[in-house]
């Protein structure tokens, strides 16, 4: 990608190098590393935290309670930012990704005669406190839909290329724009919607559900990627570094490599090729109206 020397998002909150206190107890929670998922607690914290590239974990299992924001979901921190960190390529990269993401919705917004409430992108290292909970850098990516931040742990981008197999800067970019794309179904009234009717389904019903939602998330993402190569952004290759990101994270490619076998039930991201198919979808289209993945037939 030619992302340098373009705009950068000032809608950046850089925790790094601080300290979280209180991880444990109520507000704590453990994160499976593959399978089935479970064992998620998260006390009485309130929560839709719909984390894109865990390792098969089922977001569902994060959600419980009736929606609050109480002060005890606030950030408590300690400690300094190390020097350097806030101006560092990784950091100037990914403020122009959000940048771009911030021109790309605005305008389509404005085209329905909107106005684009642009996300926070919180910056963390380790370990960090939401409004939808505590979290680890084992989470991966998450967007938190009760104060409308996406939080990214920027080693997770090694974590893609070397755990994942998902190299290139084109594909970090889809990693950004697709917590992006949940921040735009939070606007749009999608996850309020899917949070109150998960409520009275079937553990495989919401799952399935959930996997509309996520492939949803990736056609956004691709309507982003259609924008940057309107601009001329991209480069040789970048397609393909994306569409081999959807690939690796599906849910069958990832519960083969972690339990040897998969369960079609528990899928709650997708298929790798119904992730390749969104995000392609909504690269070719660009249009957020050919990103109905309630109406396909999934």
């Amino acid at each position: 990608m030619q992302w340098r020397g373009r705009r950068q998002s000032d809608n950046i909150e850089d925790r790094r190098g601080m300290s979280t206190g209180g991880m444990g107890g109520g507000g704590g929670f453990r994160l499976p590393t593959g399978g089935r998922g479970g064992g998620i607690g998260i006390g009485g914290l309130v929560v839709i935290l719909l984390i894109s590239w865990a390792l098969g974990i089922n977001p569902l299992a994060l959600l419980s309670g009736d929606m609050s924001t109480d002060s005890g979901s606030q950030q408590q921190q300690t400690g300094t930012r190390p020097q350097g960190q806030s101006s560092d390529e990784t950091t100037a990269f990914v403020r122009t990704i959000l940048a771009e993401t911030e021109d790309t919705w605005g305008k389509i917004f404005q085209a329905s005669g909107e106005t684009y409430q642009k996300p926070t992108l919180v910056l963390f290292s380790g370990q960090v406190r939401s409004a939808c909970g505590n979290a680890t850098s084992a989470s991966g990516p998450f967007y938190c839909p009760v104060d409308r931040k996406v939080y990214l742990d920027t080693d997770f981008f090694r974590e893609l290329s070397q755990r994942f197999g998902a190299s290139g800067d084109f594909a970090q970019a889809y990693v950004i724009a697709h917590e992006v794309g949940h921040h735009v179904q939070n606007l749009t009234g999608v996850l309020p919607e899917f949070n109150q009717r998960r409520q009275s389904m079937s553990e495989s019903q919401a799952n399935a559900l959930s996997v509309e939602v996520e492939l949803q998330a990736d056609c956004y993402a691709g309507i982003w990627g259609k924008s940057t190569q309107q601009k001329g952004i991209l480069e040789a290759g970048d397609l393909e570094e994306a569409l081999n990101a959807a690939h690796q994270i599906g849910d069958d490619t990832l519960q083969k490599k972690t339990q040897g076998y998969v369960v079609p039930d528990s899928f709650n991201h997708g298929t790798s090729a119904q992730r390749v198919e969104w995000f392609r979808r909504g690269f070719e289209s660009g249009r957020v109206e050919d990103c109905d993945t309630f109406s396909a037939d999934i």
